[in-house]
């Protein structure tokens, strides 16, 4: 039996992403999940428990965020 392996998916995100949520608007309804909060900013990365999405966080982070 063939089995395939998810693809892996990056995104890169800006402070005008910020606060940033998975599934982001741009991603097709059928495979949708409970939205979730994405904390980028903490470490410049992070990854969707759900569809393992990694978002990179690009730039300087907007006054306010740690």
């Amino acid at each position: 039996m063939k089995t395939e392996h998810a693809r892996q998916v990056c995104i890169e995100v800006t402070a005008a992403d910020l606060p940033l949520c998975c599934p982001t608007p741009a991603m097709s309804l059928w495979n949708a999940h409970p939205r979730v909060a994405i904390p980028v900013e903490k470490l410049g990365e992070a990854r969707c428990p759900y569809c393992s999405t990694l978002y990179k966080f690009k730039g300087e982070l907007p006054h306010g965020h740690h």
